[in-house]
């Protein structure tokens, strides 16, 4: 089975590698899939870093980990970008393939508003989620919202690790510390690139 791990990455943080290090490892994955989303449709007012960097960015953050992969699944075609489709394309391209998607718990609250999100939850084998303390799922009215989606559900006890992508945008922005809030390698490209200021 493959993992599915999409998001902005804006920048990846270490949070971002301890859940799909701990999806990879409850699942049985043998691979993760990094997508970075090109331009995400729920994000619309929202000031995004070119995609370009992004990918670097998430390319530093995986490398020496050989369960991660970096997919331009959804940088190499037109947006606006979704999982169902994203998920449609990785399937016609690895029709054998088991897919989980990988997502937070904050995403799975939202999911009813996600588009097709029947597509996608018949799309995965498994939907790993990673819980979050102050973030509540109703999973009895989320099962009537998506029919099928509670026996898929894969509720993760991930280590809790409190950091943003917004908060390290504001820490660069302030001149706050931020190094070892992102992978090796991301601090230093964040200050070579100038992002965030």
């Amino acid at each position: 089975m493959i993992g599915v791990f999409g998001g902005t990455f804006d920048p990846p943080h270490v949070g971002h590698l301890v859940l799909a290090d701990e999806a990879a490892w409850a699942l049985s994955l043998s691979k993760v899939l990094w997508v970075v989303t090109g331009e995400p449709p729920h994000k619309p007012e929202q000031p995004i870093t070119s995609v370009e960097h992004r990918i670097q960015m998430v390319a530093l953050s995986i490398r020496g980990d050989s369960r991660f992969e970096l997919s331009r699944t959804e940088v190499d075609r037109p947006g606006p970008h979704f999982a169902a489709e994203t998920l449609e394309l990785l399937t016609a391209t690895l029709p054998d393939v088991a897919w989980a998607y990988v997502m937070g718990e904050d995403s799975l609250i939202d999911l009813p508003n996600w588009h097709r999100p029947a597509r996608l939850v018949d799309l995965c084998h498994s939907i790993a989620v990673l819980r979050r303390p102050m973030v509540e799922s109703n999973l009895t009215q989320l099962e009537r919202q998506v029919p099928g989606l509670a026996a898929k559900l894969r509720l993760l006890d991930v280590p809790l690790v409190d950091v943003s992508a917004r908060d390290i945008r504001r820490r660069v922005q302030e001149g706050l510390p931020f190094r070892y809030l992102v992978p090796g390698g991301v601090a230093e490209y964040i200050r070579e690139h100038q992002l965030y200021l």
